[in-house]
Parts: C-alpha cells; sequence; structure tokens
C-alpha cells in the first residue's frame, strides 16, 4: 500500500480521572521528524511517543498534541497532617511570644506544603489509558495515510496511461515523419542541382534517420512505466524511488523534445512533460 504523507487524525479518551484528546497532522519531509507536545505530568511519555511512531513511520514531518483536562469530581478528598499542623501552630505561638508582635493567621498554617494533602489519582493507569488511545490514534492515522495514498496511486496511474498514449501517437507519426525527411532532402538537392550518387544519398537518410530516431527514448519511457507500476504496487516506502523515476522520465522527454521536427512530436513532448510534472508534484507527498 502506498501512504501519503499528509494526514490527520484524532482519538478522544475519557475516564474517571477526565479527558484526554490525541491530534496528529503531518505533511512531507524528505525525513520522520516527529513534534510532541504534552501537558507536563506526561511529559515522561514523551520518549516512548517518539519511539512508537518511529517503528510505524518512516517519513513526513509529524506533529502530535495532548489535552487533558482533569475531572474534578475525581480529586480525593482532602486531609490534614495534623502532626505537622500542630509542629507550625507551636512554631508560630512561640516566634509571636518572643516578638510580642503580630497574630497567628490559620490560613497561614494551611497554606504551609503538605499540611493539606489530596488522595492523588493513580496516574499510572491514566497513563495507560492515554497510551492505548494514542495507539489507536496512530492506527487511524496510517490509515488516513493508507486512503490519501490511494487517491494519489489513482492519479498517478491515471497519468502513466497518458504518457502511453502520447508515445504511441509519436510512434505512429514516426513512418511518416521519416519519408517527409527524406523528400525534404531530395527537394533541396534538387533545388541545389546538386548530383550525388546514390550511395552517398543512402547514406545521408541513414544519418538523419537516426539523427531524429526517437525509438529508444519511447522505449524507455515504457520501461518506465512499467518499473514505475511494479513500484506502486509492491507499495511501502518508495516516494524517494518514484521521484527518481520522474527524474528519468524527465530525462527521455527532453531528448524526444531537442530531436522533435514535427509539430506533433513537439505536442507530445510538452504533453509528456506536463504529465510528468503533475506526478512529481504528487509524488513529493508519498512516504
Amino acid at each position: 500500500m502506498i501512504q501519503s504523507m499528509t494526514a490527520y487524525a484524532r482519538q478522544e479518551i475519557k475516564g474517571d480521572w477526565g479527558t484526554a484528546v490525541w491530534e496528529v497532522r503531518s505533511v512531507n519531509q524528505r525525513y520522520l521528524e516527529t513534534y510532541i507536545r504534552l501537558p507536563e505530568q506526561f511529559r515522561s511519555l514523551e520518549a516512548v511517543l517518539r519511539e512508537r511512531l518511529r517503528k510505524k513511520l518512516q517519513r513526513g514531518k509529524v506533529e502530535v498534541f495532548l489535552k487533558y483536562t482533569a475531572n474534578a469530581s475525581s480529586v480525593g478528598q482532602l486531609t490534614v497532617n495534623e502532626t505537622l499542623a500542630k509542629q507550625l501552630i507551636e512554631s508560630a505561638n512561640w516566634v509571636l511570644a518572643e516578638s510580642s508582635n503580630g497574630q497567628l493567621n490559620p490560613l497561614d498554617i494551611l497554606k504551609w506544603p503538605g499540611v493539606m494533602e489530596a488522595e492523588e489519582t493513580d496516574m499510572n493507569e491514566v497513563q495507560k489509558q492515554i497510551l492505548a488511545g494514542f495507539d489507536g490514534l496512530v492506527k487511524d492515522f496510517i490509515e488516513a495515510r493508507g486512503s490519501e495514498g490511494a487517491n494519489l496511486k489513482v492519479m498517478i496511474d491515471t497519468r502513466l496511461e497518458n504518457i502511453l498514449e502520447q508515445a504511441a501517437i509519436v510512434e505512429q507519426h514516426m513512418p511518416a515523419i521519416m519519408e517527409w525527411q527524406k523528400e525534404r532532402l531530395q527537394n533541396k538537392l534538387a533545388d541545389a542541382k546538386v548530383d550525388i550518387d546514390e550511395a552517398r544519398l543512402e547514406q545521408e537518410l541513414i544519418f538523419l534517420a537516426q539523427k531524429t530516431d526517437v525509438a529508444e527514448e519511447l522505449d524507455r519511457l515504457k520501461s518506465h512505466v512499467s518499473e514505475t507500476q511494479k513500484i506502486m504496487k509492491k507499495g511501502g516506502a518508495c516516494g524517494r524511488r518514484l521521484d527518481f523515476m520522474m527524474q528519468e522520465f524527465n530525462r527521455e522527454a527532453n531528448t524526444l523534445a531537442s530531436k522533435s521536427i514535427n509539430a506533433d512530436v513537439t505536442n507530445a513532448a510538452v504533453e509528456l512533460k506536463v504529465l510528468i510534472e503533475q506526478m512529481r508534484e504528487q509524488i513529493q507527498n508519498i512516504e
């Protein structure tokens, strides 16, 4: 299967502890680049998430976001550390007695770190559920990349068929072009009243035919079409190989254009370059 590097997915997880929403989006990139943004209490998961992405993806700029909202009702009952509070009160009263100034505020005692305690949510369980949601997110994300990749494949297949059609058009015109060249050369010699023997004329015609013959270019175009189809059928991370094939296509199209002495062949060469460029633009998005 061909996968596009452009995709988006979203996954929501709900529990007694609250709600978490995963989002992931990606665009084309030469290599795999991952950007992960997590709330502070889940920073420890970043290395795990990055490794899971690395095992599933090979190319693309991937951005992952996690939004976490704790459930207020899940916060445990507040309790007072009486031992610590008594120690603080005794110490504060001693300070007040020594200074004979000020007044003890109970709220200041309660604000002291460790005096008020709340039953903590089991964050290990929360992280476990959030990681499971992340795995579901990656699964949906890969499916989205595959769906977009399938659309790209259809477009590229259509362009490859069009390339074969243009090659066939050139092939159909070649006999007539060669005959036209022969007549054109003979007419020029006749107009110039140049007396040339048949052997020399035959040599000139052979040289002219070799100079303008595009059979090799057409054969290579067909071969490139076949190879590109094989690459896409095999699937996987084939974007770089397909990009290389576009360079090969361009080479043949340029040679074909340079040999053209006929408007139909010129038009076909131009159309080939348009088709190749359309494929190249889309292949930039393939993993």
